[in-house]
């Protein structure tokens, strides 16, 4: 069995892990000084594709972290990392929010908001600014044979109220209206986590990815070949475990627990 105080690459889910909303959770602090005490490094891994890095430094400052652009991954990293090596040059209609078409743009994907504009891909992400207009858009983009990519299959985000439809949700509704599936590529597919091993330099056997969902963040582990941690303090509940047949490594309440058990 693997010993979580010899880990030292920490990946965080958000969302649920660390955070719900603008409420931070009780030894996260705490928790993130132990890792850096023990010569670890930890990185926060995020399906949400709706904001880039900065919202999240700023998220992160407000709840009384400081971090830096390389302390984080994104769905949007591993995307353009697939399109650039799997789809050069393709332009891709993106389905997703402001912030998700800047961030494609400044990565030199050729991206477009206009179904008529030699669209090759349909791109999507979770969407805070939904409108029927791109869910007739990309109706009509896939009818036309278009590739189809979504960034992450979370059915739902949470919030402080409870829980929004995220991309995992919607392209359900575009599967359902016209047949096709998309190709999924965020958690719990491995690229996230096979990109932070090469940032980092550490081995899989020294990393460990931390997230409140079965299936997608502890099935990427599961995917990567890393162990896994399944925190109940957002989605999940420890009958998922049974339910989806997703197997962590090990369970805790939330990540204070985490932290107690790594001093």
């Amino acid at each position: 069995m693997a010993s979580l105080r010899d880990k030292r690459l920490f990946l965080l889910d958000m969302d649920g892990t660390i955070y719900l909303d603008e409420q931070l959770f009780d030894g996260v602090p705490d928790f993130l000084s132990r890792v850096r005490e023990t010569g670890g490094r930890y990185l926060f891994l995020t399906n949400n594709s709706s904001r880039g890095v900065e919202g999240y430094i700023e998220k992160m400052r407000r709840l009384g972290i400081e971090t830096a652009p390389d302390d984080f991954l994104t769905s949007v990293d591993a995307t353009v990392r697939h399109l650039k090596r799997h789809l050069p040059g393709k332009r891709c209609y993106v389905f997703g929010t402001r912030s998700f078409c800047d961030q494609l743009g400044e990565a030199g994907i050729p991206v477009t908001t206009d179904r008529e504009d030699s669209v090759d891909v349909l791109l999507c992400g979770f969407d805070t600014e939904l409108t029927f207009q791109k869910l007739e858009d990309a109706c009509i983009l896939l009818g036309r044979g278009a590739q189809w990519i979504a960034t992450n299959p979370d059915w739902v985000c949470p919030t402080w109220y409870g829980s929004v439809p995220d991309c995992g949700s919607v392209c359900a509704m575009l599967t359902r209206a016209t047949g096709r599936q998309p190709v999924v590529i965020g958690k719990p597919r491995p690229a996230m986590v096979e990109l932070a091993l090469e940032r980092t330099g550490f081995s899989a056997e020294q990393a460990v990815i931390i997230g409140d969902r079965l299936y997608t963040d502890v099935l990427c582990g599961v995917n990567a070949g890393i162990d896994s941690i399944f925190v109940l303090s957002g989605e999940g509940v420890r009958a998922d475990i049974e339910k989806y047949d997703i197997h962590p490594t090990w369970v805790y309440q939330n990540i204070k627990r985490v932290w107690e058990d790594m001093r």
